[in-house]
């Protein structure tokens, strides 16, 4: 039987008089890539920034309705807690100007998280995570910000794998990569679905058709459509998913 690693029941969101959520119900089985699409500025990274309270950030917001993780409302989840269990990973990669090490082990000291050996240990474990532990392996000590784009978005994944999550957010991961470094992330998100559930947003419909296992549309702050990935690019149940995928608008 599936869980529900997340949840909204009726959430709205308003940033300031803007209605950027409309009474979306939505849910993200646990252990399963889940992908949102839909056109820009359709309310798909909101809905998706709600899950680790990231919208908290900006001024002037107000969400109505419920948003559970875990069968537990988000408002009763200490912030810290939260973002320990529910990990992002953001549009353009975003080391910290330190060593690839001390990226590595940020999370681990905000967190109180192990000594030494163990951050030492972590360290290679997620690195060989995101199979990046051979290629970075004898340049733990070098800048972060010299990696290149791939291997920096590379690494901020494994930096979410550090604490531990039990969710990865992924903001369109792939927007500032070639293709083949896309292939390779993706080949990475199959792999961590084992042990996590992932919830994407991404712009490219053919990545969603080739990594998730459910997809939901999204328009104008609609939550319009939402099935298993193979019926929602076959056989839409709603027009409005149709001429989106086939291209007619978008």
């Amino acid at each position: 039987m599936h869980t529900y690693a997340l949840q909204t029941k009726k959430l709205n969101l308003f940033y300031g008089t803007f209605h950027a959520l409309k009474n979306v119900d939505f849910h993200v089985f646990s252990k399963s890539i889940t992908a949102l699409i839909g056109p820009s500025g359709c309310g798909k990274s909101t809905l998706l920034r709600c899950f680790n309270r990231m919208n908290d950030l900006i001024d002037d917001i107000r969400v109505e309705g419920d948003i559970i993780v875990h069968n537990k409302k988000i408002a009763d989840i200490d912030i810290t807690k939260l973002r320990k269990k529910v990990g992002m990973v953001f549009q353009r990669p975003n080391p910290f100007p330190f060593s690839v090490y001390e990226n590595m082990i940020y999370g681990l000291k905000v967190h109180g998280m192990g000594n030494k050996k163990h951050h030492k240990e972590t360290v290679e474990k997620c690195l060989r995570a995101v199979g990046l532990f051979d290629e970075l392996k004898d340049k733990l000590n070098t800048p972060a910000l010299d990696l290149s784009e791939e291997i920096k978005q590379r690494l901020c994944i494994a930096r979410v794998l550090t604490v531990e999550p039990e969710i990865i957010l992924l903001d369109e991961p792939c927007s500032a990569l070639d293709p083949i470094a896309t292939m390779r992330v993706e080949e990475l998100m199959m792999e961590l679905k084992k042990d996590y559930t992932i919830l994407i947003v991404t712009h490219n419909m053919q990545q969603a058709a080739r990594v998730s296992n459910y997809t939901g549309f999204m328009l104008l702050g609609d939550l319009v459509e939402f099935d298993e990935t193979s019926q929602i690019f076959t056989s839409p149940k709603d027009e409005r998913t149709e001429g989106y995928i086939t291209g007619r608008f978008g």
